[in-house]
């Protein structure tokens, strides 16, 4: 690829950014769009309009960029919870890493990559990509020793970083469980595959089992149950009531009443009428009524709460049963955690469903090199125009030729990879995980390996089968073969950095899809009240473009550095991005309590050695034994210090410490919090939270088992400069923004849309 077409790619991606950006400074100032980049504000209360004619309303700023730079860690942590904080030390990580590789490898390596043959070399812009690749150096090159040092550099820079970053999530991971000692999971254990006994219900099973063989420790259980009548009806009312908030009362809600056609009487004329007597509606039946008894059938899994952490510690490790397809116990997730659907899933369907789904994952895979062989041919046009002699004249054309090559293959592959994070989290569901955090995880990791496998490795054997017709005659060759293609495919990788990376982030914080929405609800629909989705942080897909991003950076470090600086404004624009759209947009309900940084750090050490066998097939094939040499140990080394961290920090990251355990159950036991941490534990993990009292449930939701609280907004007060945003920070939490899960819905609110049974269903859905 030439300079050329890179260059325009990189141009028009820089335009996209800089409008998108503008576009969303002005945007967000809007008080129609308030729902749309402030969700998570709105969640916790109103805001107040402004006069329409504000001109700074119209007028970009730069006041988020400041915003989102001087708001803390802590203060994040307070925000969005471990997770958020992760994500975003992961790209803190990223952007050292690659400043320290750039300022290396441009300094050193990319001068003797662009000098390593002697020839006449042309404008910059006319240059081809690969003169700055490790392909121009002449074989035998004594030069070759400066990728090796470089190689070095990066690799002890990386794992220096890496081993203070993971000891430092860890303690924070460790801070996460002691700072929760308020959390229902840690007395629960999820039970699953309860034998079924025709003498007695699951749940006398289930309370005989543990008063015989845990008596001292045992507390009570909840039973999970078949989705039933009351579930239905909640769904219903939800229904009824996003159906009724649209409706207006001075014309829907007036009883009109005319003489029917055949019997004279008189009719209602109206989509709705007002019952005279709210016991009408009911037909005698009181919400409190509506009990668990209502249910179809009992499944063969339930909660079972214990006495203290410890002891459900204990229990959640240990073999039940002879039988390990019996009294299958897990420590139980966050009650906003739960996915009651896949609690219904029996047990022994678990491996089988898993074997399907990777089955169906991998068939995907294959399925998606049709896309990407197609998207390769576009980058080899010599190739393209010998198959297909009518386009000859088409691709003589040097614009057309420079947006084919630099700009046309990245968005292509960028266009068919928006259907793979949603199928992968369909693939986890059918998983049977028993956690949303745990299924969003699942989907992270399928979501990785595809890109990896599809963005990286195909693009590069496709390329190779296209330019040489043959693949890997053994083993051997892997590394030799690498180092040939990674080279030639430096231009698109570079094309997708700026597609991928910089054109994504902006459309990230535009949000066009919630946009054209909101636009459509207050244009079409005429709605005028502020129903708004509460989102959650998508780390299934970022994830896996930022460790993508990574792994590009790091095989390209020595053989094709001039990525470097591309990746290097990615990074630094996802910092503030990601931050500005986490205390904003994405609300956090649930969390794996930093779950995600064991891929990051896995991954990484993945890329760091297929760097390593690269950079070695490739003075494999310029013939410098020495720089083979030093590399070998690097290999080694590379190996010892990931084994040393999966031994002494990966731990942490999979069970709950005893002796912080046991001590949290002594605290709590001393300042005499336990027996009233016993008394809660049965109510939260209530299938169905239905109370008979409207004061319990205000009750509930002050309790301390609660989702991620969200911090109090003074503390987070914006900058002087945007007016805006200080009323928008300014938002006062209520009680009951805890209990939004999915839609807020204002409408619903008003006493004359809704009865007042109504109103309390809903709010209890």
């Amino acid at each position: 690829m030439e300079i050329s077409a890179l260059l325009t790619s990189a141009g028009i991606n820089i335009s996209i950014c800089i409008v998108l950006l503008s576009l969303y400074s002005i945007l967000r100032k809007q008080p129609a769009n308030y729902c749309v980049y402030f969700g998570r504000r709105l969640v916790c209360g109103g805001a107040r309009r402004y006069d329409p004619f504000w001109y700074e309303r119209f007028v970009p700023s730069p006041s988020w960029l400041v915003k989102a730079w001087e708001t803390s860690e802590d203060e994040l942590l307070a925000a969005a919870g471990l997770d958020a904080v992760v994500f975003l030390r992961m790209v803190i990580f990223s952007i050292r890493i690659f400043f320290i590789t750039a300022v290396v490898c441009i300094a050193f390596v990319l001068p003797v990559n662009y000098y390593g043959q002697p020839m006449v070399h042309k404008e910059i812009h006319l240059e081809s990509s690969e003169v700055f690749t490790i392909e121009n150096i002449k074989e035998g090159s004594k030069w070759l020793w400066v990728h090796c040092l470089a190689l070095y550099i990066i690799t002890s820079a990386a794992c220096l970083l890496l081993y203070f970053e993971y000891r430092t999530i860890a303690k924070m991971r460790l801070g996460h469980i002691t700072g929760s000692a308020t959390k229902p999971s840690q007395f629960t254990v999820l039970i699953r595959a309860i034998p079924w006994s025709p003498d007695q219900s699951y749940s006398d099973t289930l309370s005989k089992y543990f008063t015989n063989y845990y008596s001292s420790s045992y507390l009570s259980h909840q039973m999970v149950y078949h989705n039933g009548i009351i579930q239905r009806l909640l769904r219903d009312a939800e229904r009824m009531c996003r159906t009724l908030k649209h409706v207006s009362p001075e014309i829907n809600c007036k009883p009109s009443l005319t003489p029917c056609t055949f019997c004279g009487g008189p009719t209602a004329t109206n989509s709705f009428h007002i019952l005279s007597n709210e016991g009408d509606s009911v037909q005698g039946v009181e919400l409190g009524e509506l009990t668990m008894t209502t249910t179809e059938q009992e499944r063969p899994a339930a909660f079972v709460f214990f006495k203290t952490r410890y002891d459900a510690f204990v229990v959640s490790e240990v073999l039940q049963s002879t039988n390990p397809m019996l009294w299958v116990t897990d420590l139980a997730p966050e009650p906003h955690d739960v996915y009651w659907r896949n609690l219904n899933i029996p047990y022994r369907q678990l491996w089988i469903r898993r074997i399907a789904t990777l089955v169906g994952a991998v068939a995907f895979m294959f399925v998606f090199l049709i896309p990407v062989t197609f998207i390769q041919g576009l980058t080899q046009l010599e190739q393209l125009s010998h198959a297909f002699p009518f386009l000859r004249g088409i691709l003589k054309k040097r614009f057309i030729n420079q947006v084919i090559t630099g700009y046309l293959p990245s968005v292509i592959l960028i266009l068919f990879f928006y259907a793979v994070p949603p199928l992968m989290m369909y693939f986890s569901t059918l998983e049977g995980c028993i956690a949303r955090s745990i299924r969003k995880k699942s989907a992270c990791i399928k979501v990785l390996y595809f890109t990896i496998w599809n963005v990286f490795f195909v693009n590069i054997l496709s390329g190779s089968v296209i330019r040489q017709l043959n693949v890997f005659s053994s083993v051997r060759d892997i590394p030799a073969q690498l180092a040939r293609a990674v080279p030639t495919q430096a231009g698109f990788f570079m094309t997708y950095c700026f597609t991928s990376g910089w054109a994504s982030l902006a459309c990230e914080i535009m949000q066009p899809v919630a946009l054209i929405w909101n636009l459509v609800a207050k244009v079409v629909v005429k709605n005028k009240d502020d129903s708004y989705e509460t989102l959650r942080f998508p780390y299934h897909t970022e994830i896996p473009r930022l460790l993508l991003f990574g792994l590009l950076g790091f095989t390209n470090s020595v053989i094709a550095p001039l990525i470097l600086p591309f990746l290097l404004i990615y990074f630094f624009l996802a910092y503030l991005i990601y931050k500005n759209q986490i205390l904003n947009v994405y609300i956090t309900k649930y969390e794996s309590g930093g779950q995600y940084w064991p891929i990051f750090h896995n991954t990484t050490i993945f890329s760091l050695i297929l760097t390593q066998i690269i950079a070695l097939g490739f003075f494999g094939l310029k013939l410098s034994t020495v720089a083979s040499g030093f590399t070998i140990p690097l290999i080694l080394l590379t190996l010892l210090f990931s084994e040393y961290c999966r031994q002494r920090f990966a731990p942490i990251f999979q069970k709950h410490p005893a002796q912080v355990l046991i001590d949290m159950d002594r605290a709590d036991e001393m300042s005499g919090k336990m027996e009233e941490l016993h008394k809660k534990l049965h109510s939260v993990y209530s299938q169905l939270p239905l109370h008979s009292q409207k004061s319990s449930s205000k009750a509930e939701s002050s309790t301390p088992f609660t989702s991620q609280e969200l911090p109090d907004p003074e503390k987070l007060k914006p900058e002087e400069g945007d007016a805006i945003a200080k009323e928008l920070w300014g938002f006062q939490g209520n009680e009951s923004c805890q209990e939004h899960d999915v839609k807020s819905c204002p409408g619903a609110s008003s006493p004359e849309h809704l009865t007042p049974k109504m109103i309390e269903l809903h709010k209890r859905n």
